[in-house]
């Protein structure tokens, strides 16, 4: 049985030299089988899933071994934290590893939305050339709403200000001398006043039960009919029903979503509307993300079976056994 599980897609270098001094079994669609997963844990010493493997009280139940859990991204509303730290395991995760790539398709959402780019594409791929159909907006001058001013708003504010955009902010536990604040120029606000006046919103908030459907039809409706909402953080932070309410009664001019209330969708609502972008849930897909988040998973993960500290840890450096 193996020391280390892993139970969604990984790879690289440094996967291989954890392998190289343990056992380790990667099994990239395990996490579709909870059962599978319960019944492997009572072996493990560890634990390494992204954002699909659910794991919850029932899971660490049969963990009697396991000493660190590494969450390779930055979000953690699939592990139960508190069950976790009940149990004396390290939880780790990569907060800043994917940062400057779920920036970036920010971004390129606004841009290729502002532009017309997918059906301009689209258009001329089948032989057209209409070029008035395809008139869009620039977005220098344009005020970009940012919900949430933690690391990854930070990085797609301070480019947006780079494209000569005004910076609105909301959130609610930063202060207004704040490093976030002076480096991008923002200008902190209530919630309605920037979805008033802004002319992009990017949504940038952890999920937690105060944030589950934090934008819904009423939110939306509070936008100007010719902003644009994107959504790169947490599917579940979105009420999908309400907002395609809003755009189909045109309170909002568009969309952008990486992330979806349940990943992947069962149904495609938004199919065949040239103003929404989709993509699968792969703002932190790129290569040098990616290489940095398995580094920093496996570092720690290593530290911790070696019986050193973690460094991106999320409740304590060690494991605590009760």
């Amino acid at each position: 049985m193996p020391d280390i599980l892993i139970t969604e897609n990984m790879g690289g270098r440094w996967l291989d030299e954890l392998k190289a001094k343990y056992s380790v079994v990667v099994e990239p669609t395990l996490w579709k089988t909870p059962n599978k997963i319960k019944a492997a844990l009572p072996s493990c010493r560890a634990l390494i899933v992204r954002n699909q493997t659910k794991v919850n009280a029932d899971l660490l139940s049969a963990a009697d071994k396991l000493e660190v859990i590494g969450r390779a991204g930055a979000g953690l509303d699939n592990i139960e934290l508190p069950a976790a730290t009940a149990k004396g395991i390290t939880v780790v995760s990569t907060p800043d590893q994917n940062s400057i790539s779920v920036a970036e398709l920010t971004l390129a959402m606004m841009l290729s939305l502002a532009r017309k780019v997918g059906p301009a594409n689209q258009h001329t791929h089948g032989g057209g050339w209409d070029r008035p159909k395809f008139m869009g907006i620039e977005l220098y001058g344009k005020n970009f709403g940012v919900i949430g001013l933690g690391r990854i708003g930070l990085l797609t504010a301070l480019r947006a200000r780079a494209l000569g955009m005004n910076i609105l902010a909301f959130d609610t536990y930063i202060s207004p001398d704040a490093v976030a604040v002076s480096e991008t120029h923002a200008k902190l606000m209530d919630l309605n006043s920037l979805l008033a006046q802004s002319d992009f919103v990017s949504c940038h908030m952890p999920l937690t039960p105060d944030t589950r459907n934090f934008f819904n039809y009423e939110r939306f409706s509070k936008m100007k009919p010719t902003a644009y909402f994107f959504n790169l953080a947490r599917g579940e932070v979105v009420d999908e029903n309400g907002l395609l309410q809003a755009l189909k009664e045109n309170k909002i001019a568009g969309a952008g979503l990486d992330v979806r209330e349940q990943e992947p969708p069962t149904s495609t609502p938004f199919a065949g509307m040239e103003n929404v972008i989709l993509t699968p849930h792969i703002a932190a897909m790129t290569k040098e993300a990616q290489e940095r988040v398995i580094a920093a998973v496996c570092q720690d993960v290593a530290a911790v079976l070696g019986g050193g500290a973690a460094k991106n840890f999320v409740n304590f450096p060690k494991p605590k056994r009760p």
